[in-house]
């Protein structure tokens, strides 16, 4: 007697903003509901998740069928969270968009110290779009390069709102850019203050004239912070050009 051929069928959705923990709980649930022949797995790195269905059953129009419909239902339950419905990178995911555009981009980076633009020229093709990156880390650079208003350093710190919109405005000037992305934040173990406990990062992405800016708190060790930090401020941009950005619900003036 023939054995039946096992077919198998994959379907990816990319997710940002949820945490290990968190998500536990959700798909807890959601992996209750899959017949026994649909695997579910979702690593995360950096806020940043991989939600993946695979299956594999004799049956390919019924496999097919159970692996479009959870497909959707992973889309609607993540509708706000979804970057792309597809196994891609937050760099590859922007950098099509800026393709799509024409659109070009930098960085100026202080506590992510570079990770940004290590992460958007990882895609190949990236030179079309990405010219180039400063990381800003002492205040000198900052003023001196980015054209940071040394004063406003003194006043505010160099983790805020102010320096980051004057950072990522510098750089799109000294690069001829589009779009920019900067950062500015501690990483930690040390560096930590009550009012910017270590984790606290300010972000400002740009687009042509329009500047958006907000500050987020994340959790883990010093490179779980620049991990994350570096995902969300491509999350940052590639919203801003989707036209569905929406102030993080960490935002606010510190």
């Amino acid at each position: 007697m023939n054995k039946q051929k096992e077919h198998t069928e994959q379907r990816d959705i990319v997710i940002y903003g949820y945490s290990r923990q968190d998500l536990e709980k959700i798909m807890r649930h959601f992996s209750e509901s899959l017949p026994d022949y649909i695997r579910l797995t979702y690593p995360s790195h950096g806020l940043c998740t991989n939600i993946r269905l695979t299956g594999k059953y004799h049956g390919l129009e019924l496999l097919r069928f159970n692996m479009n419909k959870y497909h959707r239902t992973l889309a609607d339950l993540f509708r706000e969270e979804v970057i792309s419905l597809q196994d891609e990178t937050i760099s590859q995911i922007l950098g099509k968009k800026l393709l799509e555009r024409e659109l070009t981009v930098s960085s100026a980076e202080s506590c992510t110290g570079g990770n940004i633009a290590h992460r958007i020229v990882e895609t190949s093709g990236s030179s079309a779009y990405f010219l180039g990156s400063v990381v800003g880390y002492s205040n000198e650079v900052k003023a001196d390069v980015l054209g940071v208003d040394r004063s406003h350093i003194d006043r505010f710190g160099a983790v805020s709102r102010e320096v980051v919109e004057e950072m990522v405005t510098g750089v799109c000037k000294l690069m001829h850019t589009d779009c920019g992305i900067a950062t500015s934040g501690v990483a930690g173990p040390h560096g930590g203050t009550p009012a910017k406990p270590v984790g606290t990062v300010w972000f400002a992405v740009k687009y042509n004239n329009q500047i958006v800016s907000e500050c987020h708190h994340f959790k883990g060790n010093r490179n779980a912070v620049i991990e994350a930090a570096t995902n969300h401020g491509m999350v940052m941009l590639l919203n801003l050009l989707r036209e569905s950005y929406h102030a993080s619900e960490y935002a606010g003036d510190e």
